[in-house]
């Protein structure tokens, strides 16, 4: 039936920006019908009550390792390092189809608790293709909308890429707005390019790319460089973090059209290399915003706001000391990163003609932010502030996704069975760690491996 949440405060996020001081938001079917004050609905049409809270597109996450959601918080204190040895090198290949598919379940209901109606699953751990299975079978379980960013750490991207395997799955399945498809790969800089078979792979299948650029140690400006040269570069490739890069490789990617994922609390914590929203908006570069994994940190766009606005402005203050002057105005606003964290996801993915804003047409994708127990709920003075620096998941009231109501009075579906499929997942993988189940909390770096590098593919290792 049709839906319309009644007089809440309303950010469109338009091309005007729009804010609707007192306004309602009408879905008929899958999409928008109307957005204004006091509009009038067809007969029949649920009514939700929005007073008091704020009314704005659903957030768009476009990189989170959604497979790992059943490690939650497991390596709070891991460095990138040790997570790379935990992962790639060790217990990442113990992974079962059946602990993808977990892990995806519960990272899926988890993005729609938080209002994220839009998630990209960089799914690298998709060793096989019984386990790429496993995880496009929970996504559709869970009524989202999902990008899978198919990956595979534990073998070269130039074998699975091409390989009759990938080509079959894809055609056994069903994509559409609701279930998109990615290839998701990272590239070394060894100057064979061994990663063009994937990359022309991608383009045989007519699929983006999503890789893993500026990681310090790991990817840097000579994989950007050999991507350009031999044109790889596309408007729809979503580089992920972008961290460490010379200014030569943020012009390749502004010059070719791309955008980039931020994940500012994986990058302030891991050592991917510092948050570079202050370099993406000197060069003009689109952002959006990602959480990357929970094994670390929250899985709500929140948080990934309330930190890239922290870590821009203290880069700025930073800068500023050091020349001894004083910032007396910040830069990088709020309502930017509420604008990153929507719009900068859609057309990362090509779907701003869908998802993104709210306007009629447009899919039914709404958030309502609300929560009238709550001291942080009132006053709403400064709206993009709020969702910004004061919200956070426990005031998300309600979530639309294309016109069907997945989440209700702050009860979303779906935890059961996660939290079946995780208890199994986990009490497998405590037998399989056995003694190294604590230790791996803090894994060592093995002695016989040098580790500047994690993508050992070849025997190529960067300076």
């Amino acid at each position: 039936m049709p839906i319309v949440l009644r007089n809440g405060l309303v950010l469109t996020m338009d091309d005007r920006r729009t804010v609707l001081a007192r306004g309602d938001v009408l879905a008929d079917g899958e999409t928008i019908a109307a957005v204004g004050p006091d509009l009038a609905v067809p007969e029949g049409t649920e009514e939700i009550d929005a007073a008091g809270g704020i009314v704005l597109p659903g957030m768009i996450d476009t990189h989170r390792h959604l497979w790992q959601t059943a490690m939650r918080g497991y390596g709070a204190d891991w460095t990138l390092t040790q997570y790379f040895v935990w992962y790639y090198l060790e217990w990442g290949r113990r992974f079962r189809p059946q602990d993808i598919y977990a892990g995806n379940l519960l990272g899926a209901v988890e993005a729609l608790d938080a209002g994220v109606t839009t998630t990209v699953d960089w799914s690298h751990g998709l060793q096989t293709v019984d386990h790429a299975e496993a995880a496009a079978d929970a996504l559709q379980e869970v009524p989202g909308r999902f990008v899978l960013a198919y990956g595979n750490i534990q073998q070269a991207p130039w074998d699975w890429a091409p390989s009759a395997d990938l080509r079959n799955f894809i055609g056994r399945r069903s994509w559409d707005d609701m279930l998109g498809l990615q290839l998701a790969f990272d590239v070394t800089g060894d100057p064979a390019f061994p990663e063009k078979a994937a990359f022309e792979a991608a383009r045989d299948l007519g699929l983006p790319v999503t890789t893993h650029a500026g990681v310090w140690g790991a990817t840097n400006d000579d994989g950007i460089r050999l991507m350009y040269e031999n044109g790889f570069m596309t408007p729809e490739t979503v580089y992920v973090h972008a961290a460490t890069l010379s200014a030569d490789s943020y012009h390749r990617i502004a010059a070719t059209g791309g955008s980039v994922s931020v994940s500012t609390e994986s990058e302030q914590s891991a050592g991917q290399g510092y948050p570079p929203t202050w370099q993406l908006r000197h060069h003009g570069i689109p952002v959006s915003l990602s959480m990357d994994t929970s094994v670390w940190w929250s899985g709500d766009l929140f948080s990934a706001m309330r930190s890239t606005l922290g870590a821009d402005r203290s880069r700025e203050h930073l800068e500023a000391h050091l020349r001894s002057e004083t910032v007396t105005h910040c830069h990088l606003r709020a309502e930017q990163v509420v604008e990153w964290a929507t719009r900068g996801g859609a057309a990362a993915l090509g779907l701003s003609d869908k998802i993104g804003s709210l306007e009629p047409g447009k899919k039914a994708d709404i958030v309502l932010i609300k929560n009238d127990d709550s001291p942080v709920m009132f006053p709403i003075l400064n709206p993009y502030g709020h969702v910004a620096f004061q919200a956070q998941r426990g005031d998300v009231h309600t979530v639309v996704v294309n016109g069907e109501v997945v989440k209700r009075d702050g009860k979303v579906d779906g935890i059961a069975k996660a939290r079946a499929a995780v208890a199994q997942t986990v009490d497998y993988l405590q037998g399989e760690l056995g003694d190294s189940w604590l230790s791996g909390m803090n894994p060592d770096i093995p002695e016989t491996k040098i580790l500047d590098n994690p993508y050992t593919y070849t025997d190529y290792r960067s300076s």
